[in-house]
């Protein structure tokens, strides 16, 4: 049999094979998977994911109870649902709380378990993003410089308001929200400037370099007023003394808005696990994405910071805790760590205002109590998987 001359025509065809990637060529060959499977799985994963957020509501529902109930002054629990029962519209029933039991729960004990809970999840939500964004399991919600500009920010107002009270609004969160943000716009122009493709390494090192001067500049200012530095310090370790509802309410437009943004980015952040290029090479623009869910993540931070001040390591704890219980998908993961998170916090502030009652710890730390021995864990664990 005569061989086949190849012709010009066939030229063409036989390179465009031979240039074709390997991972294209990997894909075409892969074993066939039956649809019935894929669904099976698919509605395996579901299930799981409800039967732990379940999990995660009781959870949370039992902490905010513990949270309103501990505290020096005693509330019946039937008293506590009758009247939250009473406040709901077209309900009237009879709680017997005396009027200064009412103001107790109303005013004071509500108000500051709701805010713990939106100051929790924010903060798990927002560690959890950027240790998917960075691709660090040890990233947390200050990555980028917003603690250091929260705390000069703050650090400025109580030094230049000091015994001043003619201001119409407290400055204080409002200069800690400002300088939240301002330190992480810097550092991400900063990262995006020295790198055009907006890495994470370039931005992760800008962050770096924008906490340590603001912080320098903070450390000089305290210095100047010694005399302000119980009040600083007090700030920066954080607390949830809430001044009522109106924390609440101002906190909870950027947490709703943080929340449904990085729910819905969570699929993104699954994809970019495997790396930029990879994730590029899906479809997904790695650039808008993590430019979104960065200013996402940090803007929330800012703003539950500016009234809670400098909460450290529950964005590291509440991530990984769940991780170890759910896997590593942000599907699971995001969800169940804002639900646990917000548990967390909540009875955090018990133990901060329990543990030296009538005195209260500063919540801060108490997460750094657990936060630390945890963070040894997860560096030892790190170093197992290796």
């Amino acid at each position: 049999m005569a061989a086949r001359v190849t012709g010009a025509g066939d030229v063409a065809p036989l390179a465009r094979a031979a240039t074709v990637a390997p991972a294209a060529r990997a894909a075409s060959v892969a074993p066939y998977v039956p649809a019935h499977a894929t669904a099976g799985a698919a509605a395996r994963r579901a299930r799981r994911l409800g039967w732990w957020t379940i999990v995660a509501l009781v959870v949370l529902a039992g902490s905010l109870l513990v949270g309103v109930l501990v505290g020096p002054a005693h509330l019946p629990v039937r008293g506590l649902f009758g009247e939250l029962l009473d406040r709901l519209p077209f309900v009237r029933v009879h709680s017997g709380l005396t009027p200064t039991q009412r103001g107790v729960l109303v005013d004071l004990r509500l108000p500051r378990v709701v805010l713990g809970a939106l100051v929790g999840c924010t903060l798990s939500a927002s560690g959890a993003t950027f240790q998917g964004v960075f691709r660090n399991p040890l990233a947390d919600p200050y990555l980028l410089g917003s603690a250091a500009g929260a705390g000069l920010g703050a650090t400025l107002v109580i030094v230049y308001t000091h015994g001043h009270s003619h201001w119409a609004i407290d400055p204080l969160p409002l200069a800690a929200f400002v300088g939240a943000l301002v330190a992480m716009l810097i550092a991400y122009g900063l990262g995006a400037a020295a790198d055009r493709s907006r890495s994470s390494a370039s931005i992760l090192l800008a962050g770096v370099a924008v906490a340590s001067f603001f912080t320098a500049v903070q450390t000089y200012v305290q210095q100047r007023h010694s005399d302000v530095l119980r009040e600083v310090y007090s700030w920066i370790l954080g607390r949830l003394v809430s001044s009522g509802w109106g924390d609440v309410r101002l906190v909870f437009p950027y947490v709703a808005v943080t929340s449904a943004v990085l729910i819905a980015g969570r699929r993104h952040l699954d994809v970019m696990r495997v790396g930029d290029d990879e994730a590029n090479a899906v479809g997904l623009n790695v650039r808008r994405a993590r430019l979104v869910l960065v200013i996402t993540a940090s803007l929330g931070t800012a703003a539950v910071v500016a009234v809670s001040g400098l909460i450290g390591f529950v964005g590291i704890i509440v991530p990984h805790a769940v991780r170890l219980l759910t896997g590593s998908s942000y599907r699971r993961l995001l969800p169940l760590s804002m639900i646990f998170g917000a548990a967390f916090l909540v009875l955090a502030d018990v133990a901060a205002r329990t543990i030296q009652a009538p005195a209260e710890l500063p919540i801060g730390v108490v997460t750094a109590f657990f936060g630390a021995p945890f963070f040894l864990v997860v560096l030892r664990t790190r170093r197992g998987l290796r």
